[in-house]
């Protein structure tokens, strides 16, 4: 058995010491690289591993290791993951994230993401035409590139058209950048999370809060790693059958994730970057990346005011990043900021606060009201007119028979 460690290229070291079968535990040298060796001991709770000096090995992996096998070993007992995302089938998040649960050894992974990058395509479905779905080589999964959107994709996933049965749980991510506040509703990544749980499956959406210039592809691997505790956890709540029906999660992982603050239950917020259009020309139409959290690059700002060479025809307009709007308190962006890895549960349903529902409340009658009187006032005028003119030819009718 070997354990994964947070810091080290090859992320892999010697196996855990086990006080049950050694009760004293000594000083230990054994091969941690191709040419380093090791002899610092690290104690977490009844678990000890062996670790290179001054480096940590996640929490989760060793309880998730040590918690017992499932069933035989065999495939077949092992609970079942889907993943899906919005940044295509390859984008670094979700192949992270595939590699980490295949190195458990302890799930059967599928993946059904899509084959191009659909970020901030929110819940759109195809309808109009038929889905293509191709198999693709992920290295202990089973994996297909779908021409849907990530809503698409989780619904065929879990549907047993692509495979043999509906997995345990849904897993949409990781997305590069976060998805906190009001960029849920944009989100492509919360909606393959939002189908699953559409159709009674738990599900789970999560975002690493990509910063540029600072973050590295490598920090997928370490936001995955520190998302197994969660993962673990919900698929035992699963197995004893006591997990929440009535929500899915939605889990954001801070930029500085190798010294993130621990798990914070928050409430989704109303954080939004707020942007504007800007009139460009063909060219610096065609530039930039916009992230499905509605982050840009600043050099994906088209910088082009006159847009010049723009066809008469057809006007071309980019959006631009025009400023934001943060709230204070206990909520998924504020915790973000703060370094948690934001666990947020959120539903389907869309409910306003109580003062817009009491507002409403004594509003909508006093409208109904308001029409009603209307509508007979112009009852009472029509019936009025109708009177006058069936006078009036009478009038005339009895004027022209006398004469």
């Amino acid at each position: 058995n070997y354990r994964i460690c947070r810091r080290c290229p090859d992320r892999f070291q010697g196996p855990v010491f086990t006080p049950w079968l050694n009760p004293v535990p000594t000083t230990i040298y054994y091969k941690h690289t191709q040419s380093t060796f090791i002899s610092e001991a690290e104690f977490t709770f009844e678990f000890v591993s062996f670790c290179r000096q001054g480096h940590t090995l996640d929490l989760g992996i060793l309880l998730m290791e040590n918690s017992g096998n499932v069933g035989d070993g065999g495939v077949s007992d092992r609970p079942t993951i889907m993943v899906t995302n919005d940044d295509g089938i390859d984008a670094p998040g979700l192949q992270a994230l595939v590699r980490v649960l295949v190195c458990t050894n302890r799930y059967r992974v599928w993946v059904c993401a899509p084959d191009s990058e659909k970020s901030a395509v929110s819940h759109s479905i195809t309808w109009r035409h038929a889905l293509s779905a191709k198999q693709t080589e992920i290295s202990g999964a089973t994996a297909f590139a779908v021409s849907g959107t990530p809503a698409d994709c989780t619904s065929l996933g879990i549907s047993k058209a692509l495979f043999s049965s509906v997995p345990d749980l849904v897993l949409s991510g990781i997305n590069m950048g976060s998805n906190c506040g009001y960029h849920i509703v944009y989100s492509g990544t919360v909606a393959g999370a939002r189908e699953a749980f559409f159709y009674g499956l738990p599900s789970v959406s999560i975002s690493y809060d990509w910063v540029g210039g600072t973050s590295s592809i490598n920090n997928f691997t370490l936001a995955a790693e520190a998302c197994l505790p969660i993962i673990n956890a919900i698929l035992v709540e699963i197995k004893n059958k006591t997990y929440p029906q009535k929500c899915f999660l939605n889990v954001d992982l801070p930029t500085d994730i190798l010294n993130h603050k621990g798990y914070k239950l928050t409430n989704q917020g109303n954080s939004i970057i707020k942007m504007g259009w800007k009139q460009v020309s063909s060219d610096a139409a065609q530039g930039g990346h916009m992230l499905s959290t509605m982050t840009m690059e600043p050099n994906s700002v088209a910088s082009n005011p006159d847009a010049t060479g723009v066809s008469q025809e057809h006007l071309l307009f980019r959006r631009e990043v025009k400023g934001g709007q943060v709230e204070d308190g206990e909520t998924d962006y504020c915790y973000l900021k703060e370094g948690f890895i934001t666990v947020t549960p959120l539903g389907a349903l869309s409910h306003a606060d109580i003062d817009s529902q009491t507002f409403f409340k004594e509003w909508l009658p006093a409208v109904a009201e308001r029409t009603s009187s209307s509508a007979l006032s112009h009852l009472a005028k029509d019936a009025l007119m109708s009177k006058r003119h069936f006078e009036e030819e009478i009038s005339e009718r009895f004027t022209e028979n006398k004469s």
